[in-house]
């Protein structure tokens, strides 16, 4: 459906974050995650709705669990809190959306069928989906962008082992739509934000070497090639933060060489976590002609999270 993202009157466009709900067959677990996503929704009332990759899990389950026989009717379901709503949405494909009974192109075809989603099947020369959304002025005129990549799933070069990696072709398409995307009214270039699945290989960096805020308790699970996208965003210069999912137990954010590389909070319960570690949603403010944007967590009780956990790297924390 195409649908204006406009920024309200106050001046603000709020983004929830949803990311790796690993929907499956819409029992008790699945269930759960729809009561989370339905708590965050009626709180904070988001202009838009992105799930960062594996919305769905459609790999084999260990244990002769039950699978995900019916991939096109989770996806429904997974995405139901936000489409009774009214509320837009966009997704990302992470690397357990397609792993069998269905195809990328398949389930795009699903997601596009539904009246809320301002997804977009993207250039068919790339793989995947990836597209740009763009967020208007009270005017009507360009304000901000929003840039969604597919970041694949598994490395397809056999001397290459893990994850795969958004590719050359992808990183120019990028820079080409940042060029043509343009300007604002004073010549400087729109704020825009980037979303994918897996996190690039600078999420470590970052963590490694600056003062960043949240939680690391898993490796960063990024792919073993780096292909140089987060130069591309450097040398681009407008993207001010980048969000992914993937890795569950990671929620923390930092600033490396002026853009924020952010986790979002694994909102599933289909999947694995850790104990004492809740599920939630992050939700990004922007404010119109104000730099940078606000970031905060929601828990899945309800509870606020506006400020993590310093991490400090020269204390070794």
């Amino acid at each position: 459906m195409s649908q204006q993202l406009a920024f309200r009157k106050d001046g603000t466009f709020t983004i929830v974050q949803f990311t790796d709900l690993h929907w499956k067959d819409g029992q008790e677990k699945d269930l759960r995650t729809r009561a989370l996503m339905e708590q965050i929704l009626d709180i904070e009332q988001p202009d838009l709705a992105v799930f960062t990759g594996d919305v769905i899990y459609t790999g084999e389950v260990s244990g002769g669990g039950p699978e995900c026989e019916f991939p096109e009717r989770a996806f429904r379901e997974a995405v139901q809190a936000v489409e009774e709503r009214g509320i837009p949405w966009a997704f990302v494909f992470g690397n357990h959306d397609t792993e069998q009974r269905i195809t990328r192109e398949e389930l795009m075809q699903v997601a596009l069928k539904h009246r809320h989603t301002v997804t977009k099947s993207g250039p068919k020369h790339l793989p995947g989906s990836n597209y740009t959304l763009q967020i208007t002025d009270r005017e009507g005129n360009p304000a901000a962008n929003l840039y969604f990549l597919d970041s694949g799933s598994y490395s397809t070069n056999p001397n290459v082992p893990g994850y795969d990696w958004i590719n050359q072709e992808q990183i120019n398409w990028l820079t080409a739509e940042s060029g043509r995307l343009g300007s604002g009214r004073e010549g400087s270039k729109l704020p825009a934000l980037a979303f994918f699945h897996i996190p690039l290989p600078e999420y470590k960096e970052v963590w490694d070497t600056q003062i960043c805020y949240g939680h690391k308790q898993e490796q960063v699970c990024s792919p073993a090639v780096n292909s140089g996208m987060f130069a591309a965003l450097l040398e681009m210069g407008d993207v001010i933060g980048t969000f992914c999912g993937h890795d569950h137990i990671n929620d923390y954010m930092g600033n490396l060489y002026g853009i924020s590389l952010c986790y979002g909070r694994a909102s599933g319960y289909n999947t694995y976590g850790k104990e004492g570690f809740p599920r939630g949603a992050r939700l990004i403010r922007l404010t119109q002609d104000k730099p940078g944007f606000e970031t905060w967590l929601r828990l899945e009780d309800g509870t606020p999270i506006m400020e993590q956990p310093a991490h400090s790297p020269e204390r070794g924390q």
